[in-house]
């Protein structure tokens, strides 16, 4: 174990998939996620929440009451910015749900239309609210969108997916402009390294 926080464990194994053209595994994204928890918690900024990497397919198999306790304690309508990240086919996106804004996005480096994602997380938004607040969501207030291509950093190889949604993640939760492009790759690979295991972003 090289790193220990947030109730995970990153070990020398999880580790190595940040080494270049390799593919993130669960626990690298899931432990990216809490860092991005933790600094929105410590500074000012928006409010940041992030559900594990297996939400979503949970969400998929066994809908709203397979994972309704998985908000336990925490009031998702008091948060600015809500992530999902979402693994399909080998293949990490992220479903962004922006309360600030009304609205639910799919951000995906390989083109990839992700309107259906975006269906499931307002379902699931819509199905929260009633059961949390019991108010019903005015689906007319929200706004539900796929990321087109030329909107955000694409990759150009078949395995920096996951360090993409990382960045993505990284970028919105301080509400600042995507500039990265595939190239920044192996120095956020290196970077993320570091800050896994001195469990703190730089």
């Amino acid at each position: 174990i090289l790193s220990s926080a947030f109730k995970l464990k990153v070990t020398r194994e999880d580790i190595q998939t940040l080494e270049e053209l390799q593919w993130l595994n669960d626990m690298v994204i899931h432990f990216y996620m809490a860092l991005l928890v933790d600094r929105s918690n410590r500074e000012n900024g928006p409010s940041v929440f992030a559900f594990t990497t297996f939400f979503y397919l949970k969400l998929c198999s066994g809908g709203y009451s397979a994972v309704r306790r998985w908000s336990k304690g925490v009031d998702l309508f008091s948060k600015d910015i809500i992530f999902v990240p979402v693994n399909l086919r080998s293949h990490w996106t992220l479903g962004v749900i922006d309360v600030r804004k009304k609205s639910v996005r799919h951000y995906d480096s390989l083109r990839q239309n992700g309107a259906e994602i975006c269906q499931v997380l307002f379902k699931f938004l819509q199905d929260e609210s009633l059961e949390k607040r019991k108010v019903e969501l005015d689906c007319s207030e929200w706004t539900l969108r796929s990321m087109e291509p030329h909107e955000i950093p694409q990759q150009e190889n078949g395995s920096d997916c996951g360090v993409f949604i990382c960045k993505y993640a990284d970028c919105i939760s301080r509400d600042e402009p995507m500039t990265f492009t595939q190239r920044h790759m192996p120095y956020f690979r290196r970077k993320m390294v570091l800050e896994i295991i001195h469990q703190q972003l730089l």
